[in-house]
């Protein structure tokens, strides 16, 4: 019988990973089988009917006018790039403290990267520090929508926009989450989305999916993703094998009708959390998330800052609570960018980020005596 709170002192050995994709996937798995079965039994593994019903759902999901299924999150990014020409000489804006895809993506493509620096509360790109870094050079930016809450896209739109520079919203982490009643990645020129299993909509394999609200732009990219070709064996450009498989947008499409019901379920958590640290907050122990109303944060990451990040990481993990560090060295500090110049202190809020952050567990069916089980934990190491 599953224990529905938590008593530290009756302890039975409870494991809290940081995700687990079991209670997510078992109420489903009949949906999801016949999907993978139907798929099989049609022989129709690339492209097809699967694939173009998923990308006309969830471009409705959006409030996207175009939806492009892709091979994954970063060649989302890739593709979005090749589709505005962007390559060698010119400048593209990421922040530093991401996932690698997002700078990654524009070093592939012979673009040069701009590191920005981050607001401390939303460690999503700073837009205050853009107008210092544009140049005559400068082509696009590359905004993150981190952890599932959006960037102040008003800002970062408006400098784009007056300086003529595309904006490739990443929001790999966010399918969902909005920015004043708009949907992530409808904001900007196109918007790339990841299916990755582990994120809110999570294939099961890689996938992506690129957003875009210009016909031109969404022509082209259907070409870029099959080779640059737009009637096989007749190519217009050159572009690459980023094809999303049926499998994967079958898979998708069950998963996609309950996404509102795991992102309730991962707010409920993330309340849950705020609410039982927010004291220590206001003694300046952590420092939690933020959640304002204007945005709808998905909590893809519950992530928190503590000085002694380490060392509780440590602690919970030795009371069997799993929790995750991202990330812990940003971009512009990596070996492989060190031709870039960048040292220890030229982006201090990405490099203060990187020492401080902790993810807790906040995935869909995380139970109570579980999520108990980690505030108890962790109000008991930052009080002593």
């Amino acid at each position: 019988m599953q224990r529905k709170t938590y008593d530290a002192d009756k302890d039975d050995g409870l494991v809290v990973p940081l995700l687990d994709l079991g209670p997510i996937h078992r109420p489903i798995g009949a949906e999801l089988r016949d999907a993978v079965l139907g798929v099989l039994e049609s022989n129709r593994f690339v492209g097809g009917p699967e694939l173009e019903s998923f990308e006309r759902e969830i471009a409705a999901y959006c409030g996207s006018h175009h939806a492009i299924g892709v091979s994954s999150g970063t060649d989302a990014i890739i593709a979005s790039l090749m589709a505005f020409d962007i390559g060698l000489g010119d400048q593209v804006i990421v922040p530093s403290f991401t996932f690698f895809a997002t700078a990654g993506s524009v070093r592939r493509l012979g673009a040069q990267i701009v590191f920005c620096d981050i607001e401390p509360r939303t460690f999503n790109l700073d837009p205050t520090k853009l107008n210092k870094l544009i140049t005559s050079r400068t082509r696009a930016v590359i905004p993150v929508h981190l952890f599932g809450l959006c960037a102040d896209m008003d800002a970062i739109m408006q400098i784009c926009s007056r300086h003529g520079l595309k904006v490739v919203e990443d929001a790999a982490q966010a399918i969902g989450a909005t920015y004043q009643e708009k949907m992530a990645g409808t904001m900007g020129d196109t918007g790339c989305l990841s299916f990755f299993p582990s994120k809110n909509l999570g294939g099961i394999g890689d996938g992506g999916l690129i957003l875009a609200q210009d016909k031109e732009v969404s022509e082209k990219l259907c070409r870029l993703r099959d080779h640059g070709a737009e009637h096989r064996y007749y190519h217009s450009l050159v572009g690459g094998n980023f094809r999303l498989d049926a499998i994967q947008a079958a898979a998708l499409r069950v998963k996609l009708s309950h996404l509102e019901e795991w992102h309730q379920q991962r707010r409920d958590n993330a309340g849950a959390y705020i609410d039982a640290f927010s004291d220590l907050e206001r003694k300046g122990l952590i420092r939690l998330p933020s959640d304002v109303p204007s945005y709808r944060h998905v909590f893809h990451q519950f992530v928190i800052r503590v000085s002694r990040r380490d060392a509780l990481q440590e602690y919970l993990k030795s009371h069997l609570i799993d929790t995750a560090i991202y990330y812990p060295v940003p971009l512009h500090l990596q070996d492989c960018f060190a031709e870039l110049g960048y040292r220890k202190g030229s982006l201090p809020e990405s490099e203060k980020a990187a020492r401080e952050v902790l993810a807790l567990p906040v995935f869909p069916g995380l139970t109570t005596a579980q999520r108990n089980k980690v505030i108890h934990h962790v109000r008991e190491f930052l009080l002593n």
